[in-house]
């Protein structure tokens, strides 16, 4: 495969300005939306025929991703002057209206597989509603947000975990990167003034936290492997604690997101590489790269640059950005590869092998906007929901 020679060549060039690589990202973006018959984003690409999907090529929307991309399009509106992404983020988020389950929920997995409610993929969508009703107005994004959380309280359980609504694609023994689903409960209980969106939040961040070991390591939290997560899940669930520490005023919650994101940044190569799975240890557990992960932590990284004031999180960028660039093709003459993101580096490692993925370009795009705004001294995220890329 020609990508898979390319790499093992070096790579793709890497521009010192982020601004090629972010509107070759959003470029690749906008054509999964556009390859799909509704509005959602299609999953990804796979560049070989997959048993999965039983084809090769682009791949069916995704509610659960589509969801959080949904605010990555509007502050990219707002930062590169473009509001006609704003109007495809809107689109998607009326699409993901129409796919909610009558009991609040958005279905796990992609659209033409088996409906099934699930507890992470709800919460993602609600960061969608919540940023297209803070643009719009429109109550029905509002209405559509509440009774998703509504959802999520009434699955919580005694302890704080959600064990049953999980996708039939995770584990549900091993899902405390649904942190991230009670940062979106919180911030839907802020903005819609639902008080029991704001203690369920804090009843599960306060349980994840509570099983967190002295060194920072956080079990229980992958898909399929808690022994060896990966550095996707544990991505996820810094975000969580840390974003819903702050929305919940919480310290205890943003310090166990603290001694997560130091561990993983003390593990980035000089080259700015990250493994995709880490042990109990924080030692790297394969040798392959998790390019989502690798882009989340750098979100997470300025987020707690941001919330905190501490520049020195901001120390791991250059190296990780320039190596995610690096592993960017923006001159295949496919138009759905070109700007894409791949699941893992080598693009034959077992995350997302041989695929692009949406959420791993949503998760760059996001962290390229985040650096630009931090390089050139602006304050805080962009508008238009960027808290809650």
């Amino acid at each position: 495969m020609a990508e898979w020679w390319r790499e093992r060549q070096g790579g793709h060039p890497c521009e010192a300005s982020h601004r090629p690589h972010l509107e070759s990202t959003i470029g690749w973006l906008e054509r999964a939306q556009d390859a799909t018959p509704d509005r959602g984003f299609a999953r990804g690409y796979g560049l070989a025929w997959s048993r999965w999907f039983r084809r090769q090529g682009w791949q069916p929307s995704y509610p659960e991703t589509t969801g959080y991309i949904i605010p990555t399009f509007y502050q990219a509106a707002h930062h590169l002057s473009r509001p006609d992404l704003a109007e495809r983020a809107t689109a998607a988020a009326q699409w993901e209206i129409e796919v909610q389950l009558p009991s609040g929920a958005v279905p796990g997995g992609v659209i033409g597989e088996p409906v099934a409610p699930a507890v992470f993929n709800t919460g993602q969508v609600i960061f969608g509603w919540l940023a297209a009703h803070a643009v719009t107005g429109r109550t029905e994004f509002a209405d559509a947000a509440r009774r998703a959380g509504r959802y999520l309280v009434d699955m919580l359980e005694a302890d704080g975990h959600w064990r049953t609504g999980n996708s039939l694609y995770a584990r549900p023994d091993t899902t405390l990167y649904n942190a991230r689903v009670a940062w979106a409960l919180a911030e839907a209980g802020r903005a819609l003034d639902e008080p029991s969106f704001v203690d369920a939040a804090a009843r599960n961040l306060r349980a994840v936290a509570a099983l967190q070991h002295a060194n920072g390591w956080l079990p229980h939290c992958c898909l399929n492997d808690p022994e060896r997560p990966l550095l996707h899940t544990l991505a996820y669930a810094t975000r969580g604690l840390l974003e819903g520490g702050r929305v919940l005023e919480d310290d205890r919650l943003v310090d166990s997101a603290r001694r997560i994101a130091e561990a993983l940044a003390e593990r980035v190569r000089p080259d700015g590489w990250m493994a995709g799975r880490f042990d109990a240890n924080w030692s790297a557990a394969v040798r392959w790269s998790c390019l989502t992960g690798q882009a989340q932590m750098a979100n997470n990284w300025i987020r707690f640059s941001l919330i905190t004031g501490e520049t020195h999180w901001l120390e791991p960028l250059p190296s990780v950005l320039r190596f995610l660039k690096g592993t960017q093709n923006r001159t295949s003459q496919n138009p759905a590869l070109c700007g894409g993101i791949k699941g893992s580096y080598p693009i034959d490692g077992d995350y997302g092998r041989f695929e692009l993925l949406n959420w791993a370009a949503k998760f760059f795009a996001d962290a390229l906007i985040r650096h630009e705004r931090v390089l050139s001294g602006a304050a805080g995220d962009p508008a238009g929901g960027g808290h809650l890329a």
